[in-house]
């Protein structure tokens, strides 16, 4: 896909983002995590150790559907999270085997391509990087047995603002072990 058609794609999620009234709760939800970060409005470092550079954390976003994935990942770039996109849970176990460390947030939803779910991946998550918050998503109801203690359920259409706060969460939390 060229570069200037993702582009396009993004600004129209931005667009219907914009027409929700989401953006002042972005705007706002960044500003906090500059401040707790030390950054200030424009997000220069304030203070002489504050370029020091932090180890990056990731947000991890699973979804088979390359549109969602694409709202998803837009949205969480605007928080100091790193994003990584994949549409399978094969896909984002490499990820985790490979950089396990610095995942701080795994957003899948339960239908994914590959022989694996959501739920599936959500299960090895906790198991093998525990301290890396979880928040499954889905179209369709999931019965709280299904999804492991520790995740979060937020049922699809997902509100912007719910995924901002748990990837607040994410950021927040001391950095995960490595696996």
């Amino acid at each position: 896909m060229p570069l200037d058609q993702i582009g396009q794609t993004l600004a129209s999620f931005y667009d219907a983002l914009v027409a929700e009234g989401i953006p002042e709760h972005l705007a706002a939800l960044v500003r906090q995590v500059r401040q707790a970060d030390g950054a200030d409005a424009d997000g220069a470092a304030a203070g002489p150790h504050a370029s020091c550079a932090r180890e990056p954390r990731l947000a991890l976003v699973v979804e088979d559907d390359p549109q969602v994935r694409a709202l998803a990942e837009a949205l969480l770039e605007e928080t100091e999270l790193g994003v990584v996109g994949c549409d399978s849970a094969e896909a984002a176990l490499d990820v985790l085997q490979a950089r396990g460390g610095e995942v701080a947030l795994v957003f899948a939803d339960v239908r994914l391509a590959g022989e694996m779910d959501g739920l599936q991946l959500a299960r090895a998550v906790a198991t093998l990087w525990p301290r890396a918050r979880l928040v499954i998503t889905s179209g369709r109801s999931v019965s709280r047995p299904e999804v492991p203690d520790q995740a979060v359920f937020i049922p699809k259409p997902w509100r912007a603002l719910d995924v901002l706060v748990e990837a607040e969460r994410a950021a927040s939390d001391p950095h995960p072990p490595l696996p």
